[in-house]
């Protein structure tokens, strides 16, 4: 794995990243090949990954390749998918929770920033959702995007529709922190500074 990530030059003040990603690998083997950067990446940085828990697809790209270099990784999962013997049996440590909803809420206390990998229907919703309670002041941690070849540009593009069309405020559209590498990606999570989100509110209510 050390052949993928040049040499980090970046003192992290993030300490623990969740990472939300697909349980399936995708068509293109470049998103399989993001997601072990990653783990390898947040593990020879000291970064404790946090994820679903899961060991297939992008999920257990991710974990297995922080594994690999020593790194901490923390998984939470449903006790349904427990069941249907799609937990990892070799993680740090293993939470189960009884729904969904205690497993996203998990994941956010345990976690200083989030990062978005290629995934599905489930991954968006993880996204969108701590990046609405980010507008609505209920955490104020960084939000990173992964875009692997442009896998996220439709939805970049949906975004700035949004913008136009009202919905959304340039800002908060903004306070999406989106990059191709994870690099560069961390440092703008390492830098991030969140928007008043009272203020929002004011101007909105």
């Amino acid at each position: 794995m050390k052949t993928l990530i040049t040499s980090p030059n970046i003192t992290p003040s993030i300490q623990s990243v969740a990472v939300y990603c697909g349980s399936s690998s995708g068509t293109d083997p470049a998103y399989s090949r993001a997601a072990k950067q990653v783990g390898y990446g947040l593990a020879v940085r000291g970064i404790r990954l946090v994820y679903g828990g899961g060991c297939a697809g992008l999920m257990g790209d991710v974990a297995n390749a922080a594994l690999l270099e020593g790194g901490t990784v923390v998984g939470v999962i449903p006790d349904r998918l427990v069941s249907k013997e799609a937990a990892h049996k070799g993680l740090t440590q293993l939470h189960i929770v009884p729904d969904m909803h205690t497993r996203k809420n998990m994941m956010m206390d345990l976690s200083d920033g989030f990062i978005t990998l290629p995934g599905g229907i489930g991954t968006f919703e993880e996204l969108f959702e701590v990046w609405a309670w980010l507008q609505l002041g209920y955490h104020r941690k960084p939000i990173g995007l992964l875009n692997i070849k442009g896998y996220y540009d439709p939805l970049l593009a949906m975004m700035q529709h949004s913008v136009k069309q009202g919905f959304v405020r340039a800002e908060n559209n903004q306070q999406l922190l989106v990059a191709s590498d994870l690099e560069t990606l961390l440092a703008k999570m390492n830098t991030f500074i969140p928007m008043d989100s009272d203020a929002w509110l004011r101007s909105k209510y």
